[in-house]
């Protein structure tokens, strides 16, 4: 989740509409500028009893963060505390539970953010050996109860735990005990914006599925193969889901922004703090009558703050955001950027890929949607299929939009090896997730704690 790391105290007020929309509009490059932002999570434990390290523990969290300020990350401070560092691969920050997230620099191709990966993931490792802490690539706590968790000292986050049971019993979950991996990519105009979003909509189930790595909950199989996906089924129906008015005719900007203005606020940050704002009306902000700042009208940089609360399987920003994915090994951290940069930086891939999606009704799409995270590959299509028929060929739609790229590494190949991971998984049918189950049912014999020796970086 997002991290103020200004005051914003100079930010211009909102006096029309058309800053609303200049949120988006902004974010429109040529395709020579095009960029990729990888975002990853991970599950910190402790060596030695597995349990999640509280922020000021010793050799908690906070003594984590203070570790990796030897590789030139800068601390970033609410009040007194480090709530994240930033530095020139972006951001390490912390999601509610204390877990380790990296948002990725802007980058030109996928060479980099694997080279990104690889640096981070070497530096947290480094910093948590000599702290005794692991890291657990998976998309949910394999083990843990909520009331076993930390919570780490943000402001925004103490608002959204209180609001959270009042709108959905999934979201403190959400919160605490999921690990997620995402991209973040560009459009170069808003009809641009618009066939991507539909594509990356309507598919990310299948990114769900091929991503599928979040079977176990409190030590025992959930009946999800990514249940971390299904969070989001029961977290907060006011800011998330499949937003089936991307598919109607005249989506664009406009609609973007009477879709935000309808969620619900959550905080309004001012001088250094969150104040609570949830439940109430953006609108009611526009027009100065937000009770919390009786009179106040919003910046542009309120808005901001409230477009990333929304929480869709796509969101848009200045940039649209794609958040279908479980959290995963290596391999897997730079697949996710691979596989929609192939089917959405390419003009070809992007039609080839709206073509095979743009039959489907919305009620196709709803519960395609629904079933992923139960089914993952074996998810029913339109027509009598399942998912697994068409991932094939997606990916190799991907794979034509990277090789088109022709985005070529010093050995001089290109970006279509970081699909591999997905094609064994497409060619053999079988997730992540499935695999865990055939180990926690054979090997290692129903001991979900063999994950930690197994799956962790």
């Amino acid at each position: 989740m997002s991290t103020r790391t200004d005051s914003g105290e100079n930010d211009p007020v909102i006096e029309s509409r058309d800053q609303l929309l200049a949120a988006f509009s902004k974010g429109e490059k040529p395709q020579e500028r095009w960029r990729i932002g990888t975002e990853h999570e991970k599950f910190v434990y402790d060596k030695g009893d597995r349990h999640a390290p509280s922020y000021d523990e010793t050799g908690g969290i906070h003594t984590l963060l203070i570790g990796l300020t030897r590789y030139g990350w800068s601390p970033v401070f609410e009040g007194e505390n480090i709530i994240a560092l930033s530095g020139p691969d972006g951001t390490v920050s912390l999601e509610p539970a204390g877990q380790l997230e990296l948002s990725g620099a802007p980058l030109e191709n996928l060479h980099q953010t694997f080279a990104e990966t690889q640096r981070h993931l070497e530096q947290v490792k480094y910093v948590g050996d000599m702290l005794g802490l692991g890291f657990l690539s998976l998309g949910m706590w394999p083990d843990k109860t909520r009331g076993e968790l930390p919570i780490m000292p943000k402001g925004r986050y103490d608002i959204m735990l209180r609001h959270m049971p009042r709108v959905g019993s999934l979201g403190l979950d959400m919160m605490l005990r999921t690990c997620t991996i995402q991209t973040n990519l560009d459009y170069g105009s808003e009809a641009d914006m618009v066939q991507k979003f539909r594509v990356s909509l309507a598919l990310q189930p299948l990114a769900t599925a091929l991503f599928a790595n979040s079977p176990f909950t409190e030590g025992k199989p959930n009946g999800f193969l990514s249940y971390r996906s299904h969070i989001w089924s029961d977290t907060d129906p006011a800011r998330t889901g499949m937003l089936p008015f991307v598919f109607e005719d005249g989506f664009g900007y406009e609609r973007y922004a009477d879709y935000a203005l309808d969620v619900p606020m959550y905080f309004v940050y001012r001088n250094g703090r969150y104040i609570d704002a949830a439940g109430h009306s953006f609108r009611d902000f526009l027009d100065g009558r937000l009770s919390v700042l009786p009179g106040e009208k919003p910046t542009e940089k309120d808005w901001e703050d409230h477009l990333s609360t929304a929480f869709p399987e796509v969101r848009l920003k200045s940039f649209l955001e794609m958040r279908g994915a479980d959290g995963g090994a290596t391999d897997r951290i730079t697949a996710l950027p691979a596989f929609w940069v192939g089917l959405l930086y390419d003009q070809g891939a992007l039609d080839a890929a709206w073509d095979l999606v743009k039959d489907w009704s919305m009620d196709d799409r709803q519960a395609l949607r629904d079933a992923a995270p139960r089914l993952a590959l074996g998810a029913p299509l339109p027509g009598g299929r399942v998912l697994g028929d068409i991932a094939g060929e997606v990916l190799a739609i991907a794979r034509g939009g990277l090789k088109a790229r022709a985005r070529l590494d010093e050995a001089g190949k290109d970006e279509a090896d970081y699909l591999a991971p997905l094609d064994e998984i497409a060619a053999s049918g079988i997730t992540h997730a499935e695999r865990l189950l055939e180990r926690y049912h054979g090997a290692w014999a129903g001991d979900v704690s063999r994950v930690y020796d197994e799956e962790s970086y």
